[in-house]
Formats: C-alpha cells, structure tokens, sequence
C-alpha cells in the first residue's frame, strides 16, 4: 500500500500545479524549536496552512459553502486510492508534512470517531510509513460537516518518538492492551498501546465513554494520532477543553493565529502568519495547550472514571 500511495503522490505533483507548487514550497517553511516545560515542541511557518487554520467552521458558513470533500465538488486533477470500501485516500493539496494525505469518507456524514475508530486502526495498519490522525469537529476540522482522517509521514511531530521518556504512569492493562498517560502538562495525553486491534478498539471505547461531551455536541472533544509499527498499535488521545485560544480572536498585539489539532498536539504548532511565527514562545504554546487542553484536575478524574469503567 505504502507503494501505491507513493506512486500516487509522483502523479498528483506532475499533473496538479496547485499541489506541485505547495508541496515544493514546504523545502522553504521554516521552522524553530522550542522547549515547553521539559517537552520539546517545534513552530512551522507555513503561509499555505491559512486555509485550514481560518477557516470558518460555524454551522452558518458551512452550510453556505460546497463540500471540498465530496467526490462531486473535488478538483478534476485530483485522483484517489480506494480504501476499505468507503473512503478515498487522497493527495492534501495543502501540506504539512512532506507526504501528506486526506481520507474522507465517500458519503457527505458528520465528523464523529465513535464508529470509525476501527477503520483508523485499519488505516494505521495498511499505511505503515504514516501516522493517521483524527481531529474532532470542534478541535480542528476544517471540515466538521464530511467525515475524514488525515495522514502523515511518520517521524515528523516530536510525540512519535519521544512518548516514553514522557510517560508517567500505567493506568491499566486491558488483555493485550495497555493504557498509560503522560507527564506533559497542560497537555493532556493517554496513549493506547496494543497488540491487538480489537483490544485497542474496545479499550479507546471505555475512554471515549469516559470522556465529558459538552451540551451542545454529539462526542467527547478530542484528537487522535495512530500509528502501527513493531506489530503493535500506538494511539495517542488528547481530550480537549475548548476549540480556539482567546488569542485567536484578541485584538492588537495580543492576536496570534493558533487553532490547535492533531498536529500541534503531537509537538508541531502551525503558524500560517509570519509575524505569529516569529513572536510565538515557549510561554505562547503552554497558554494556549493550558487553554485548550484539559486542566490537571479534570484529567486526574477522567483517569479515575476510565479505571471504574474497566
């Protein structure tokens, strides 16, 4: 699969000027490192990333603009690889990573992980040079209303390889399952870790019901990063608290384009303004996980409700 995917993505950058011109500047993004509480993060400028970072996800806007997800209202240029039946994986004309691809459902069907957790796992395990990541309706979609998954080359976001030495404890073992959570605050993080995937599933079932859901929505807000290697499923679940920093929205100098998914979880916080990337510190990044992320407090009883649970 990892073949044809690349065969894909060698055809869609000679035939697609938009996704050649893009994926050409990503040689140009630049990048910084910073160091949030112990916890190495990494800031990407990347101008194209606006479309994805602005964009207006509120049920009025959605309802006024065409799906750029549904096969119907895709670019004639942009060609697809069958997944699973009911899922096309494509080129994202748009990246962050250096391979990049989305997987949407072939059906217009509301963003939602409860049902599809399963075929994440499935994605993860065919994909295997890639991490497969889910961001909720509320917690970074650009498309809340058209079910999908993103992926990225492996290696890239800092989490992947550094999860262990950030671990701070077991929660449980659940057959050939494991569920543990990290010492990253204010990020909140639980890590799946399985050799089965029907374990995984059942297991990211008593989390997801663990969960708080908010009045006004129909899942538990939350990003999820999977990734298969070594014969094992690794999943990485973030419940989260809110949608966007106040930074977002402040005026003046206080203002500052971060609208956190996947990505910025995993350690790589995308800035598609310049003068954002330039300012953005150690300090910026803790506010806003601090803002978004939930507070120690909460995550101490959500690890407490997902043992009851068991």
């Amino acid at each position: 699969m990892n073949q044809t995917i690349h065969n894909l993505l060698t055809e869609q950058l000679a035939s697609w000027e938009t996704a050649r011109n893009n994926y050409a500047a990503l040689s140009g993004v630049r990048v910084k490192e910073l160091n949030v509480n112990g916890i190495p993060y990494k800031v990407q400028f990347n101008p194209a990333r606006i479309v994805s970072s602005g964009a207006k996800v509120d049920a009025k806007s959605i309802q006024a603009r065409k799906c750029f997800l549904c096969p119907a209202n895709l670019p004639s240029v942009q060609k697809g690889i069958s997944f699973g039946g009911h899922y096309h994986i494509l080129v994202n004309p748009f990246p962050i990573f250096p391979r990049h691809l989305t997987v949407p459902e072939l059906a217009h069907t509301p963003q939602r992980i409860a049902t599809r957790f399963t075929d994440m796992l499935e994605l993860a395990e065919a994909l295997t040079d890639y991490t497969i990541f889910y961001n909720g309706p509320k917690c970074g979609a650009s498309a809340p209303d058209h079910a999908h998954f993103q992926a990225g080359n492996k290696g890239f976001m800092p989490i992947e390889k550094d999860w262990r030495g950030q671990t701070a404890g077991k929660i449980a073992d659940y057959r050939k399952a494991v569920l543990w959570y990290l010492d990253d605050a204010p990020r909140a993080t639980l890590v799946i870790e399985s050799a089965s995937k029907e374990d995984a599933a059942d297991l990211f079932d008593i989390v997801y019901r663990s969960l708080d859901t908010k009045p006004e929505e129909d899942e538990p807000m939350m990003n999820v990063l999977a990734m298969y290697e070594a014969d094992r499923w690794v999943v990485f679940v973030f419940p989260r608290e809110k949608h966007r920093p106040a930074c977002y929205t402040a005026e003046g100098e206080a203002n500052l384009l971060s609208s956190p998914a996947s990505v910025d979880l995993g350690g790589v916080f995308i800035t598609p303004v310049e003068k954002d990337f330039l300012k953005i510190t150690a300090e910026d990044v803790a506010q806003i996980l601090s803002e978004v992320c939930l507070s120690a407090t909460d995550f101490h009883k959500i690890r407490q409700r997902i043992r009851e649970k068991m």
